[in-house]
């Protein structure tokens, strides 16, 4: 799991940053809102944001992330206690908000519990790639996108929907192909460009059945 955590207080984000990655939490800081808000497509499972940061307050970016992320979670963490602000932050779209002072466990607490949905979204292959079913991309293990074309998306779509099973090369046909009539070759030569998109034995064949993502 990836986290965006937006706070401009150094040391509360040190500690932000420490507790979750004890949690085994990918974690990015970003101390300045225009900083984070450039970083917001880079893949997150989850964002953490507090509002008065420089360049761009946090729900400014969490009304941007929601044109983009409708379903990823987002947290509000805020020494400003304001009713107004804290309606605005859920009329915008956050998940919670979490006032300020407040124990890192809290925060750890509820990352949990609004990100749960959002592994079984995610995808994670072998060699530290990752495919987030939210906005269909796939992520390298530098977690850059890496480019794919409709029926390479239609084909992690296809093993989301039935994980931790061989897929036939019919199913791959019907699902992919969208019922269009198609050869073994042209199945296979769609896993060869993924194949070279991917790392190596990311997808494994099952002789005389289909394929199967490692």
């Amino acid at each position: 799991m990836k986290i965006l955590v937006l706070e401009d207080n150094e040391r509360l984000a040190n500690l932000i940053k420490a507790t979750l990655e004890q949690e085994g939490f990918k974690t990015d800081i970003f101390h300045d809102g225009e900083e984070a808000l450039n970083a917001i497509n880079n893949g997150y499972h989850c964002y953490v944001l507090d509002i008065n940061v420089p360049s761009l307050d946090g729900i400014g970016i969490l009304d941007i992330i929601r044109l983009y992320h409708k379903n990823t979670p987002v947290i509000i963490i805020s020494s400003n206690h304001e009713l107004e602000n804290i309606q605005k932050a859920y009329e915008v779209g956050a998940d919670d908000y979490l006032k300020k002072p407040f124990f890192n466990y809290e925060l750890v607490q509820k990352i949990k519990k609004f990100c749960r949905q959002q592994r079984a979204s995610v995808i994670n292959l072998t060699g530290g790639y990752i495919f987030n079913c939210e906005n269909s991309r796939l992520y390298d293990n530098n977690e850059k996108e890496v480019p794919l074309a409709k029926k390479e998306i239609l084909f992690f779509e296809l093993f989301v929907k039935n994980r931790q099973r061989i897929i036939t090369f019919s199913e791959m046909e019907e699902y992919i192909w969208e019922g269009e009539e198609t050869s073994i070759l042209n199945i296979r030569a769609l896993i060869k460009r993924l194949r070279k998109k991917l790392p190596e034995n990311a997808i494994k064949i099952v002789k005389g059945i289909g394929y199967a993502l490692n």
